[in-house]
């Protein structure tokens, strides 16, 4: 749980809340939590919305769901319902609202807000398989149905850029996301790392860096993470693997896992801390966003090996807080960033230090002060 911050803005302003959509707790979700608290009295607007998926904090808000909700299949096909996500967005009324905070990673961003609204976005990325990511996301290129795909990608693109404008203000949650907004929508961001609960997340009463045998990834099971290159890393490396997660990749992932591989789908946060604490490296082969997770794992003392692209390069030193290898490496250049920093004697207090940068109270405080200071101003310029 982070803790709850006084509102930054009287009780009388009119604020809604838009998130892309509610079926669990992601880093997503942990952001949506803490501006949740900024402003307890803000309903969520979203697509869909499974109940007990998020956190009391969140379902406690006044919740709007799109058309979507009563679609067919929701929980269990909800992607493929993409082609539908920007109508829906769109299909919110928020006229009525003075202040608009959106958290968005797809299609949040887009809601339609009054000309006398303002809207800021605290955006996790512009959404990866529309962009750069796409041919990660869908590699085979070929059929009628790639084709197609295609198409459907294409259009979303162009009313990615076209809703871009709604917002008036961008917050990014790393350098590389900030990079990213500016190339795909033409707008600066400011940076905000997302929260970290380091309160929770700390080293056990024995901890020393690398004092186990296992390698340890927390991730969704989609093709951009990786996880198959970590699969085959560690076994070239002589190590165990245990993987954190669910999702689409996970009976492909089980094909490829060797005696090494333990794939432990979801866990609890108390069951969680312990694999953070007693993991030997964190592995992060795929680029992300930021990566939160690898910051858990810092903030319980256990040094990170990732790509050396993305997010990770705001929160990893190379050297001293784990070992980053080049973003062309493959399996190869994986397991010997893994055997190098097996072998590195890392300081329990640099990784520590280096976590609690990332603290919820510093995010929390960072974003009061910025809609403070912005909120205004801009909206004086906008009416004038």
């Amino acid at each position: 749980m982070y803790p709850i911050a006084a509102p930054p803005f009287p009780g009388e302003l009119r604020v809604a809340l838009v998130h892309d959509w509610l079926t669990g707790m992601r880093g997503g979700e942990k952001v949506l939590e803490i501006l949740a608290g900024l402003f307890p009295e803000a309903p969520i607007y979203t697509l869909f919305h499974f109940p007990g998926s998020v956190s009391p904090a969140i379902e406690s808000h006044t919740i709007h769901t799109s058309f979507l909700q009563k679609a067919p299949r929701i929980r269990e096909n909800y992607r493929r319902y993409l082609p539908l996500f920007p109508a829906a967005i769109e299909e919110f009324d928020l006229t009525a609202y003075d202040l608009i905070v959106s958290s968005s990673h797809c299609v949040a961003k887009g809601v339609i807000p009054s000309p006398d609204g303002w809207h800021v976005c605290y955006c996790h990325t512009p959404m990866r398989y529309a962009w750069d990511q796409e041919h990660v996301y869908f590699p085979n290129r070929s059929g009628l149905k790639a084709r197609a795909r295609g198409l459907v990608l294409s259009g979303l693109r162009s009313w990615d850029v076209a809703s871009a404008p709604r917002v008036n203000l961008y917050v990014a949650n790393s350098s590389f996301v900030a990079r990213r907004v500016r190339t795909y929508y033409g707008r600066d961001a400011e940076l905000i790392h997302p929260p970290v609960d380091t309160e929770f997340f700390t080293p056990g009463t024995s901890k020393t860096p690398g004092d186990s045998g296992y390698c340890l990834m927390v991730s969704a099971l989609a093709p951009y993470k990786r996880v198959d290159m970590a699969i085959a890393a560690c076994d070239r490396a002589g190590m165990e693997l245990r993987v954190v997660g669910d999702g689409p990749e996970m009976e492909r992932l089980r094909d490829l896992a060797s005696p090494k591989t333990r794939l432990l789908g979801s866990v609890g946060r108390e069951h969680l801390r312990d694999l953070y604490r007693g993991a030997r490296l964190f592995l992060q082969p795929g680029v992300e966003d930021f990566g939160i997770a690898s910051v858990e794992a810092l903030a319980c003392g256990t040094p990170v090996v990732a790509v050396a692209k993305g997010g990770i390069l705001d929160v990893v030193e190379d050297g001293r807080h784990g070992h980053l290898y080049p973003d062309w490496g493959g399996t190869s250049d994986l397991a010997e960033a893994i055997d190098k920093a097996a072998r590195i004697g890392f300081n329990l207090l640099d990784l520590r230090s280096r976590a609690e940068s990332f603290a919820s109270a510093r995010f929390t405080h960072r974003i009061q002060a910025l809609l403070r200071s912005r909120f205004h101003s801009d909206r004086r310029v906008a009416l004038s």
